[in-house]
């Protein structure tokens, strides 16, 4: 007879009693649920805002300091001897706007480029089609992408920029009059409008290598190239670590709440297994009376016991998954903001030390009498 169906083995007890055993696996089910679900809301907070700024991954900015007149002398220093072979360099002007974020509003960059320029910028940001046209030369005119339509609730015809608006300043009313389709946030105008409404004639400078999967590299050579110079350079790369640091203190206090809420499950789940396996001593003697060790009575109890976490951990996994899909689709997708649904690896390496810690509670059972 194979051990599946022996009477003797470990799932037999879990399989007639499901009374005592489907309320251990609820509760490793909710708390592996609220664990993922927690650390998954905490990371789309610096998500979204690399998803916000994930345009710039596609070039380097640079900036001279209030200084128009030093901007020929950056785009001199960024054609010296790049370590990758370069594709365009366009002079641009801007304004800042604001966009919503999980924590509140962001500064977003609105970038104004002249008509060539512009097609061959929504091309390396992955521009598939336009719905309505792009801005009309000297107009009071811009595009933006979809997640900014979403998220600032826009549509063509819209007035995004004003005179009288702090947030989104603009001498003139700027109207929408195109939404690019891409998952990246852009907001775009065009350079002749910006140029006639702009006191200071202040450009500063797109650079875009031939191959967009060496634009980090370049950038992080140009960035050391123009240190000590009158420029701000803008790099996707200190995007991402500004990120990292900015939310460090939170992630140590989220880490302090896990490492608690872990502690706490975990004496639960050791109680309970303490009450699950008491009121079963009568089995155990049966079992010693029949020949069984008290070597064999610990693996059996282990066994059980590995496979009600397991069990527990992969239903959890499985139910905090569709709560994070419901919420990226009700309340994230709405605004365009960003939520990871599934991060396999992660909970498979929590699980391996959680199985261990709660293993430890059932070393009492070794000496049963």
């Amino acid at each position: 007879m194979s051990r599946t169906a022996s009477p003797l083995a470990p799932t037999t007890f879990l399989r007639r009693n499901a009374g005592k055993t489907i309320p251990l696996v609820i509760v490793i089910t909710l708390a592996v649920m609220l664990v993922q679900s927690i650390i998954a809301l905490i990371n789309s907070i610096p998500l979204s805002i690399r998803t916000i700024y994930g345009y710039s991954s596609a070039f380097l900015a640079v900036s001279p300091r209030l200084d128009p007149s030093l901007t020929p002398t950056l785009v001199e220093i960024l054609k010296d001897k790049p370590p990758v072979e370069m594709d365009r360099y366009m002079l641009c002007r801007g304004s800042s706007a604001q966009v919503k974020s999980i924590v509140g509003k962001w500064p977003f960059a609105v970038m104004a480029m002249e008509p060539g320029d512009l097609k061959y910028y929504l091309g390396r940001q992955g521009v598939s089609k336009i719905e309505g046209r792009l801005p009309q030369v000297g107009a009071a005119e811009m595009i933006v992408s979809r997640p900014v339509a979403s998220n600032l609730g826009v549509k063509i015809g819209t007035i995004l920029l004003k005179p009288e608006d702090n947030e989104n300043f603009s001498r003139k009313p700027v109207k929408v009059v195109g939404i690019a389709e891409t998952d990246r946030w852009l907001m775009l105008g065009d350079k002749k409008y910006y140029a006639d409404s702009q006191p200071i004639p202040l450009d500063f400078v797109l650079a875009f290598t031939k191959n967009i999967n060496e634009q980090s590299k370049f950038d992080y050579w140009a960035e050391e190239k123009l240190k000590g110079q009158f420029a701000q350079v803008f790099a996707y790369h200190q995007i991402k670590k500004q990120s990292e640091e900015m939310f460090g203190i939170l992630y140590r206090i989220l880490n302090a709440v896990i490492l608690v809420l872990v502690i706490v499950i975990t004496f639960m789940m050791g109680m309970l297994m303490n009450i699950y396996q008491t009121q079963r001593l009568v089995e155990f003697g049966l079992l010693q009376a029949i020949g069984f060790t008290k070597t064999q009575l610990l693996k059996r109890v282990i066994s059980e016991s590995i496979l009600v976490i397991i069990g527990g951990w992969i239903f959890g996994l499985i139910v905090a998954r569709g709560l994070l899909i419901i919420a990226k689709k009700v309340l994230m997708d709405p605004q365009a903001f960003a939520l990871e649904t599934h991060r396999p690896l992660r909970w498979i390496f929590r699980t391996q030390w959680r199985l261990r810690i709660q293993s430890l509670f059932l070393w009492r059972f070794s000496s049963w009498r």
